[in-house]
């Protein structure tokens, strides 16, 4: 039994990672959705935004 209180610490520290993974994103998946396409629709404005400004040279 001298291994036991290694078990103990490698099953707490198991346990904490295993919590911190939970806790990833609250989200659900539409709202995950809606989310991801509000992003990529703020990313295409920005790029349409890039395309129409005149290009300076160097």
């Amino acid at each position: 039994m001298a291994r036991g209180n290694q078990r103990d610490k490698a099953r707490e520290a198991n346990q904490k990672k295993q919590a911190a993974m939970k806790k990833g994103h609250n989200m659900s998946g539409s709202e995950l959705a809606k989310a991801k396409e509000i992003a990529a629709q703020k990313m295409r404005e920005k790029q349409a935004a890039g395309m129409h400004r005149p290009a300076t040279q160097s």
